[in-house]
């Protein structure tokens, strides 16, 4: 069984953060796309930690695994980030199965887009992996204003974090067609809202269930634990959706 997340905050470059802890009263079998801990496995903890929007570290896995030692976590667990207050959670239950998503969709885009022409070196500077906002460095001085990079656009929130409690068994397979059926849910919900794009390019969905015995062998939409999944994933971020998602660090500065 997993718990509520309990709501607590670390400090952190002078400011008091907030961040989200699901602990697992016995080892839960998972699949995530997480930057920690993501993969096929047995996690004990989950942890959806807020970033502010600055965010540019490249080491995101080894930031949460601290902030996961600080907590006394122990066991292998799964780290998420995001510029969204994670104290906006919104949670969702149907038929045993639970719900809770962070929403933020400030920076919506198609899934499938046209491949962009690599640019130059020298012309733009490389992105920093794992961050919620991929900010371009500043042009540096004498450099040529052709080839100075963009200024970046005001920061937006744009990621959406999905963890998944399913209170039955799922085998390898079905956990990855749960994914694919929470992937599908949150675009359905997407649309619904009206926004041009399938989801952000920062989207995490970590799905848990406990450990195998009878493992079910499907997780697809119409399957028995996927039609709740979907369901649930699907009101979590329409809901969220429908409400303006400020990023926490703006509201920190307002």
């Amino acid at each position: 069984m997993l718990s509520d997340p309990v709501l607590t905050h670390r400090p952190e470059d002078g400011w008091d953060i907030p961040l989200l802890v699901w602990r697992a009263r016995s080892p839960l079998r998972a699949v995530s796309s997480g930057p920690l801990g993501g993969g096929v496995g047995v996690r004990h903890w989950v942890v959806n930690a807020t970033v502010p929007m600055s965010y540019h570290r490249d080491d995101p896995a080894a930031h949460l695994a601290a902030l996961a030692d600080r907590l006394g976590l122990d066991g292998p667990g799964i780290g998420l980030l995001t510029g969204v207050d994670v104290a906006e959670v919104v949670t969702r239950t149907d038929t045993g199965v639970r719900a809770w998503v962070t929403v933020g969709l400030g920076t919506p885009l198609w899934a499938a887009a046209p491949a962009q022409p690599a640019a130059p070196a020298e012309r733009q500077a490389p992105a920093q992996p794992g961050t919620p906002a991929q900010l371009q460095a500043p042009a540096q001085p004498g450099t040529p204003a052709q080839l100075q990079a963009p200024a970046p656009a005001p920061a937006r929130v744009g990621t959406v974090n999905i963890v998944v409690y399913v209170p039955a068994a799922l085998g390898d397979a079905a956990l990855v067609n749960a994914v694919a059926t929470a992937t599908e849910a949150k675009c359905q919900a997407i649309g619904e809202l009206g926004l041009p794009g399938t989801g952000t390019p920062t989207d995490a969905v970590t799905v848990l269930c406990p450990p195998p015995g009878r493992a079910e062998p499907y997780g697809g939409p119409r399957s028995t634990w996927g039609g709740p999944l979907a369901r649930v994933v699907h009101a979590a971020v329409r809901d969220g959706g429908s409400v303006p998602c400020v990023p926490w660090s703006q509201q920190r500065s307002c």
